[in-house]
C-alpha cells in the first residue's frame, strides 16, 4: 500500500515515525509534499521517503491519499487532487475543526477516513479516533483501523465526540507532561536530581497507566488499593484534592473541548 502525506507538519511526521519505527509501512511506500521545500525534502532524504514536487503528484502515487495540512486550507488542497483519486483511492483526514459533511460538500462521494491521532504515535504509543463516510468501504475502514493499531490503540468514535476525544486524547500529552514534571519538581524540593525525579516520575506515571489498561477494576478502585487506613497516600489525595486537583483537571478538559469547538 503506497500512502501519500498532503503536508509534513509535526503530525504527520509523528504517524510517519511511528509506522517507520514499528516497521509497519515500507520507507519506499512512503510520499510525502509540503509548501516548506526545505523542511520536507531533508526529512525524506533521511528516512527514505519519496520526496514530490506537488500535492498531485503524491495523490497520483498514492493508494492513500491523507490530509495533513491546516484546517484554513485543507478543503483547497483536497479539491486541488480531487482528479487524481480515482478507483479504489481513498482518503485519511486528520484535520480538527472540519466535519465529513464538509469534503462530501467540496469533492463529492469520495471515500474518507477522518482521524483523530495523539503525538504518541511517533514512538508506537498512540491513540487515534476513527469515523468513516458512506463512501468508504469496510476494507477501506479496516485497513485505516490497522495502520493506526500498529502505532497504539483505536477507537471508532461518533464525530460529534471528536472535540471531547482531542481534549481527552489529543491535548491531555501536555497535560501528562506538566503532571509530572510538577511530581518532579516536588522531588527536587526535598532533595533528588531533576534528571532522577523525571524518570522515577514517568515510570510511575507509565506503569499506573498500564495497570488501569490492564486491570478489570475502575480507577477509583485502583486508589483504595494504594490507600492504607491512616497513611501517606491517603494524606497525599486529600491534600491534593483540597487544592483542587480533580476540579483543576476537568476546567482544563472544559477548556480544550470550548477551544475545540470554537466558544471560547
Amino acid at each position: 500500500m503506497k500512502i501519500g502525506f498532503l503536508g509534513a507538519g509535526n503530525m504527520g511526521r509523528a504517524i510517519i515515525d511511528g509506522w517507520l519505527k514499528m516497521d509497519a509501512v515500507a520507507p519506499s511506500d512512503l510520499y510525502i509534499h509540503s509548501a516548506h521545500q526545505v523542511s520536507y525534502e531533508p526529512y525524506a532524504q533521511a528516512n527514505g521517503l519519496n520526496a514530490m514536487d506537488s500535492n498531485l503528484a503524491v495523490a497520483e502515487a498514492a493508494d492513500v491519499i491523507v490530509l495533513a495540512v491546516k484546517p484554513n486550507i485543507a478543503l483547497d488542497v483536497l479539491k486541488s487532487v480531487k482528479s487524481a483519486i480515482t478507483g479504489d483511492k481513498w482518503v485519511v483526514t486528520m484535520v480538527s475543526g472540519l466535519q465529513l459533511a464538509d469534503y462530501e460538500a467540496a469533492v463529492g462521494q469520495v471515500p474518507v477516513l477522518r482521524i483523530m491521532p495523539n503525538v504518541n504515535v511517533a514512538i508506537g504509543a498512540g491513540m487515534t479516533a476513527l469515523i468513516g463516510n458512506d463512501a468508504l468501504t469496510a476494507d477501506q475502514y479496516a485497513a485505516g483501523q490497522k495502520l493506526f493499531d500498529a502505532i497504539g490503540q483505536t477507537s471508532e468514535i461518533a464525530e460529534k465526540d471528536f472535540s471531547t476525544f482531542s481534549a481527552l486524547a489529543g491535548s491531555s500529552p501536555a497535560y501528562i507532561y506538566f503532571f509530572i514534571d510538577a511530581m518532579a519538581r516536588a522531588g527536587v524540593k526535598h532533595g533528588l536530581s531533576k534528571a532522577a525525579a523525571d524518570k522515577i516520575a514517568a515510570q510511575a506515571t507509565l506503569g499506573s497507566a498500564k495497570m488501569v489498561l490492564e486491570s478489570n477494576k475502575i480507577p477509583f478502585d485502583l486508589i483504595d488499593q494504594v490507600s492504607s487506613p491512616g497513611g501517606t497516600t491517603v494524606a497525599g489525595l486529600l491534600a491534593m484534592e483540597e487544592a483542587g486537583f480533580m476540579t483543576s483537571v476537568v476546567k482544563g478538559i472544559d477548556a480544550t473541548i470550548a477551544k475545540e469547538l470554537g466558544e471560547d
